[in-house]
């Protein structure tokens, strides 16, 4: 019961990706035949906001709202696993008409199509999961 706070914040978040049209499958398509400049601002404003606020967590050693202490530990740089992780990535988000966030918010609007999009997101995980220990890392 504690958690149904989440619920209702990710539901809220949900609408506000539909009402915004950064879940839209024709915004997608506009960015990926460079029609549009929207989704781009969208992404380099999460970009730039991400940015200022791992500064600000890193710089003030903020808390979390219970207190605990917030930990950003250090990746190494392995510019193939980035470069063919990344390429997959795109791949599924083209061929899938959407990013993988908001599968939830577009069903939830109606868009039953992207079942098809969850179940392929499904068994990339699982099939992730299976050949994990021979991709490098």
């Amino acid at each position: 019961m504690k958690y149904i706070k989440f619920l209702f914040i990710g539901i809220f978040f949900g609408i506000v990706l539909i009402k915004a049209q950064v879940a839209s499958w024709y915004r997608f398509e506009e960015m990926f035949l460079f029609k549009s400049f929207y989704m781009y601002g969208v992404i380099g404003t999460a970009v730039l906001v991400g940015s200022i606020s791992y500064q600000l967590i890193t710089r003030f050693n903020l808390k979390t709202f219970y207190g605990e202490k917030i930990t950003i530990s250090k990746k190494p740089m392995m510019f193939k696993a980035q470069l063919f992780g990344g390429i997959v990535f795109g791949l599924g988000w083209a061929l899938g008409g959407t990013c993988p966030g908001p599968i939830y918010a577009m069903m939830g609007a109606g868009y039953t199509i992207f079942l098809v999009s969850l179940g392929a997101a499904l068994l990339g995980t699982i099939a992730y999961g299976a050949v994990r220990r021979y991709l490098p890392h």
